[in-house]
């Protein structure tokens, strides 16, 4: 069916792009050719991020800068979180967690060993109520320290830069098209999606946390308005009945071959093993429709800005306090790449923000034998920079001077 394409009118007004200066090629070039972190050093900084001593100090560290961001820019977390709290909920409630299911779900064994993780400062990670609660207040502080010159209205530059990076890539979807938002979390990523794409037919947001997803399910029917609107919560949300939040794997999500058009990874490989995050190309691959489409999201460590951060193994420990699989990441991006240029028709990937790239993935049409896709690099341009200048604030900083 024929695609149509959206108006990038649609989406948040952000600060124009600028290049680098061609002063920083060669820094960016030795940058980029940094090798995986190993040695006696790196091996007693991976011990010290497991240690318990470790976890007291680091990881409080690194949730009070992110709650500090908040307050310094507007956001006002506490607040939101008891009013979530407040509302009806099975986390209100002794049972039962749903019609089917009596007992919350055992961790051990109802979930993949790297999903049980501790994650973000929560010891249970994904699988906890206040990882829940979170998501959006920490999301919001997130935008604000990636886009400071937006104050609490960080994320929306932040989510906007990757839908604008994602139309100028080709991003497309057919009218009563089906998209599917995979580790949609609380459904943020998953509602912008029913905006960006107003004639889809169905937004399916699926989430391996039934946490998330029974908090993405009870914002949608509350529909509160946000702080800026007077409201209690930290954005409005309108609910719209063409979004289904539902649990379940995204490298199993039972859905039909050949049934959906489009799949958004926004921000979520970054938090998987490189074998799961391959083993989840596969199963886009195969639900997509010919000339369907894959969308990515993600952070890029071939950026300046985090190719330095994480040249500097303490700093970049900060990052990796909460994100245990962040190093996994970086170091299989290649890989990633690889992967998605062996099943797919096309790749291309563009830079979004000043460390984060926005990559789209086309399927083959039923007629393509071909055996090899087309990678289309613009990340950098001739003289070897990124093509977007980094607005993030320093990790010491929580609020534009």
């Amino acid at each position: 069916s024929e695609r149509t394409k959206v108006s990038p009118l649609c989406l948040s007004p952000l600060p124009t792009s600028r290049t680098s200066s061609t002063s920083e090629k060669d820094k960016q070039l030795k940058l980029n050719n940094l090798k995986p972190r190993t040695g006696i050093a790196q091996a007693l900084l991976n011990m010290a991020l497991t240690s318990p001593l470790w976890k007291l100090v680091l990881v409080p560290q690194a949730r009070q800068n992110i709650i500090k961001t908040a307050a310094q820019n507007g956001i006002k977390w506490t607040d939101s979180y008891h009013w979530l709290r407040s509302q009806d909920g099975p986390w209100n409630q002794d049972g039962p967690w749903n019609e089917n299911q009596q007992e919350q779900p055992n961790w051990d064994q109802n979930y993949p060993e790297f999903y049980t993780k501790e994650f973000h400062a929560y010891e249970n990670g994904n699988l906890c109520w206040d990882a829940a609660f979170e998501q959006e207040l920490a999301s919001r502080a997130v935008g604000a320290r990636n886009f400071p010159d937006f104050g609490s209205e960080g994320e929306d530059a932040f989510r906007g830069s990757f839908e604008n990076a994602l139309i100028s890539l080709g991003a497309t979807l057919p009218h009563d098209g089906t998209v599917v938002d995979l580790g949609c979390g609380t459904g943020t990523s998953t509602r912008r999606l029913a905006k960006l794409f107003p004639q889809a037919k169905s937004i399916i947001g699926i989430d391996l946390s039934p946490y998330f997803i029974e908090v993405g399910k009870a914002l949608l029917s509350i529909s509160p308005k946000g702080q800026l609107d007077g409201g209690p919560w930290v954005t409005t949300i309108e609910n719209d009945e063409r979004i289904q939040l539902r649990v379940g794997n995204a490298i199993s999500t039972e859905l039909l071959d050949q049934s959906v058009d489009a799949i958004n990874l926004s921000l979520v490989i970054h938090e998987l093993p490189i074998e799961v995050t391959c083993k989840l190309c596969e199963e886009a691959l195969r639900i997509l429709k010919p000339n369907g489409q894959l969308y990515i999201s993600e952070m890029d460590f071939d950026s300046p800005a985090y190719a330095e951060q994480r040249a500097n193994a303490l700093l970049f420990s900060l990052l990796r306090s909460t994100e245990p699989y962040l190093d996994d990441y970086a170091d299989g991006f290649e890989e990633i790449l690889n992967k998605l240029v062996e099943i797919f028709e096309s790749v291309k990937i563009t830079a979004a923000t000043g460390r984060h790239y926005a990559l789209v993935a086309t399927k083959r049409g039923d007629s393509d034998n071909s055996n090899e896709g087309l990678l289309e690099d613009s990340r950098f341009g001739p003289d070897g920079s990124y093509v977007v200048s980094d607005t993030h604030l320093k990790v010491w900083e929580s609020k534009q001077k």
